[in-house]
């Protein structure tokens, strides 16, 4: 085991133990002011859902909230409106992770494609991400994703390429790794049933497998979080608290071993529903309002 490995094992997270919700929304929004690597950036406003057309005003008012908190955004698409994100983030300063959302539909993923490689020879791409957990919904074969890879190679040029997808992946496909110069690995306890107490531990050891299986390449973790609302998932419990804590111990460690991490999520969507359950709607900092919850 490497130092730094060792060294992200034996970090604890902070003393919640006897903290009051007041306590909690202190040390939230500290953890906020001090500054935050990134965030997953929900452009979609109540009402709207993916297939909708996202104006630039929208986006561009969502991104002014999230301005003073973080210096990286996460962008999931580059169609429908969503090819401004990368646009409009790098005129306000942020770095950016642009996805080109990749699914069953051969059509529409060629158009992904082509937006991402017009953001590509604008200069707005920091890295770029070749499909979003494709694998884990079953629309593509490995193969198939690695030859999207392999197409991007051709237009993405110095800029660094990836695939998101949760940890587990990049440990059984090696493949997924040889074709990255960057691991983006979903780190989500809560979605493995994992108690709130033991959480930061989990997420640890999550990014410790992907270290492993990156073989020397850097490990960005693209998504982890906690939602405030909803349904128990065995012993996940969303609420108020156990959000606050879960992103208050994330960002402590962060910063202590200068993890890079894309915080899921910024806004609330209720459209996630429909594919997620009731916590679908309930992840983010700020709620479908744009009102921070802390």
């Amino acid at each position: 085991m490497s130092y730094r490995e060792e060294k992200v094992l034996s970090l604890s997270g902070v003393d919640l133990q006897n903290a009051n919700e007041q306590d909690l929304r202190k040390l939230s929004r500290t953890a906020l002011e001090a500054g935050i690597h990134g965030l997953c950036f929900s452009p979609y406003e109540e009402g709207q859902k993916p297939g909708d057309v996202l104006s630039a005003d929208q986006i561009r008012r969502r991104l002014e909230l999230i301005r003073p908190y973080t210096s990286w955004v996460r962008s999931f698409s580059c169609t429908e409106g969503n090819e401004q994100i990368p646009r409009i983030a790098k005129e306000l300063g942020f770095k950016t992770l642009v996805g080109c959302w990749l699914g069953s539909d051969r059509e529409k993923n060629a158009e992904e494609m082509e937006g991402l490689a017009q953001l590509c020879r604008e200069g707005v791409v920091n890295i770029a991400s070749i499909g979003n957990e494709v694998l884990y919904r079953g629309d593509l074969s490995e193969e198939d994703l690695l030859a999207y890879m392999e197409e991007a190679r051709h237009f993405t040029g110095s800029i660094p390429i990836g695939y998101v997808d949760a940890y587990y992946e990049f440990v059984n496909r090696p493949q997924l790794v040889d074709a990255s110069d960057v691991v983006l690995a979903n780190c989500y306890p809560f979605w493995e049933k994992c108690h709130q107490d033991y959480s930061l531990i989990y997420m640890k050891e999550m990014y410790r497998q992907a270290l492993g299986a990156a073989r020397g390449k850097k490990v960005i973790i693209t998504e982890t979080g906690w939602p405030s609302q909803g349904s128990d998932l065995g012993a996940a419990h969303p609420s108020y608290e156990n959000a606050l804590k879960y992103f208050i111990n994330a960002q402590q460690w962060s910063r202590e071993d200068q993890i890079e991490m894309f915080y899921f999520s910024s806004f609330d969507e209720s459209w996630k529903i429909s594919a997620e359950g009731d916590v679908g709607a309930y992840w983010g900092l700020w709620d479908a309002q744009e009102q921070l919850k802390f």
